[in-house]
C-alpha cells in the first residue's frame, strides 16, 4: 500500500458547495492484530479521512476492548464509529453500540470482511476509504437486525459444533490465520473432523420454532449454523451460501443442521457450499429451518458445545439460546 494510492482519494470539503457545515466527528477503532493492518496504513487512512471529518483514533488492546470504546463513544456523542479490522472487530463494536443512535461503519482490515461486503462497503481499504469520504456529503444511516446468543449479539452468523470447533482452533494460531486465510481454515476443518467428529462426535438437540404453527420441533445432529444474513462467509471472492432466507432487515433468523459427520457426506457438502449450481440445504444429511425468531440448542451427552459468532470463538456451554433483535443497530454505509 503506497501513499500515492491515497493521493487519488478525493478529500473535498463536504461544505464546499453551499453553506459550510460543521464536520462530523468519527471515532476510528482499529485492531492492530487484523490480517491486513499496519501502522503505516492506519496513518494513511486517518490522514485521508481528516479531509472531511474530525477523526479520533484508538487501537484495541484486548478482547472486547472495542465494545467498551463504543459504549463510551455513544455517550460522548460521536456521529459514527468506524471499525477498522475484521469481522470480529465489527462484532465487538456492534455490541457496544446496540440500542444507541450512534451508527457503525467499517473499513476492511481482515481476510473475509463479510460484514463490510454485506453493507455494500468495498472490500479494498482504499475504495472503502473513498466510500466513507463520499458519505460525508450524503450522510444516510439505516437500522439493521442483530442476532443474539445469550448476552452476545452477532452481525451475520453463529455456529455450534464442528464449525465453532474449527474457529476456536484457527483463532489459537493468529499468525497462520493471517498468513494462509481460508486455506488454513480448510486444513484445520479437515484435521478437526478427522480427530473429533469422525468417531463419536458431540450430539446436540435443537429446539426450533415452527414458522406456521408456532410449536417447537427438536431435530438432532452434530452441528448447527444460525444466520442473521447471507452469505455465511467468503472463500476468496466467492460467497459461501449455507442457511437461506434471512437478511439484515428480515426480522428473523435462518438455521441449518448437520445431522451426522459421515466421511462419505462431508466432501459433497463442501462441494455444495462452494458451488454456484448446487445448494447445501439440498443434501440429504442437512436440515434447513428458515424464518426462525428463536431457537435453542443443548448438549445430549454432557459434552460442552463450542460456540462462535461472526468468525470468533467465544467459548462453550451445555446450552445456547438464539434470538433476533430487529432494527437493533444503526449503520452508515
Amino acid at each position: 500500500m503506497s501513499a500515492i494510492d491515497f493521493d487519488l482519494i478525493s478529500v473535498a470539503d463536504p461544505g464546499s458547495e453551499g453553506v459550510q457545515q460543521p464536520r462530523r466527528r468519527l471515532l476510528m477503532i482499529a485492531n492492530p492484530f487484523a490480517s491486513s493492518f499496519s501502522d503505516r496504513l492506519r496513518h494513511l487512512v486517518i490522514s485521508a479521512l481528516r479531509g472531511s471529518y474530525v477523526v479520533d483514533a484508538v487501537d484495541t488492546e484486548r478482547r472486547d476492548h472495542a465494545t467498551e470504546l463504543c459504549r463510551e463513544a455513544a455517550q460522548e456523542g460521536y456521529d459514527a464509529v468506524v471499525a477498522f479490522g475484521g469481522d470480529g472487530t465489527a462484532n465487538e463494536a456492534a455490541n457496544g453500540l446496540v440500542g444507541t443512535r450512534t451508527p457503525l461503519t467499517c473499513l476492511p482490515g481482515g481476510r473475509a470482511n463479510v460484514y463490510c461486503r454485506m453493507l455494500g462497503i468495498p472490500p479494498d481499504v482504499i475504495d472503502a476509504t473513498e466510500h466513507l469520504l463520499a458519505l460525508a456529503r450524503d450522510w444516510r444511516t439505516r437500522e439493521v437486525d442483530l442476532g443474539r446468543v445469550g448476552e452476545r449479539y452477532f452481525l451475520f452468523s453463529a455456529g455450534v459444533g464442528l464449525d465453532a470447533d474449527v474457529v476456536g482452533r484457527v483463532d489459537a494460531h493468529p499468525r497462520l490465520k493471517a498468513r494462509l486465510g481460508e486455506y488454513y481454515y480448510a486444513w484445520v476443518a479437515t484435521s478437526t473432523f478427522a480427530r473429533r467428529y469422525l468417531v463419536s462426535p458431540p450430539q446436540l438437540e435443537a429446539e426450533l420454532e415452527h414458522p406456521q404453527a408456532g410449536v417447537a420441533r427438536r431435530p438432532r445432529g452434530v452441528t448447527l449454523l444460525v444466520q442473521n444474513a447471507s452469505p455465511y462467509t467468503y472463500f476468496g471472492d466467492r460467497g459461501v451460501e449455507m442457511a437461506r432466507g434471512a437478511s439484515l432487515i428480515s426480522g428473523d433468523l435462518a438455521a441449518l443442521l448437520l445431522e451426522r459427520t459421515n466421511p462419505l457426506d462431508i466432501p459433497s457438502i463442501a462441494w455444495r457450499a462452494l458451488s454456484s449450481r448446487a445448494h447445501v440445504a439440498a443434501h440429504r444429511r442437512i436440515a434447513e429451518f428458515p424464518a426462525q425468531h428463536w431457537l435453542r440448542v443443548r448438549s445430549l451427552d454432557d459434552r460442552p458445545l463450542p460456540l462462535q459468532v461472526d468468525g470468533d470463538y467465544i467459548g462453550s456451554g451445555h446450552e445456547h439460546r438464539f434470538s433476533v433483535v430487529p432494527g437493533a443497530l444503526s449503520v452508515l454505509a
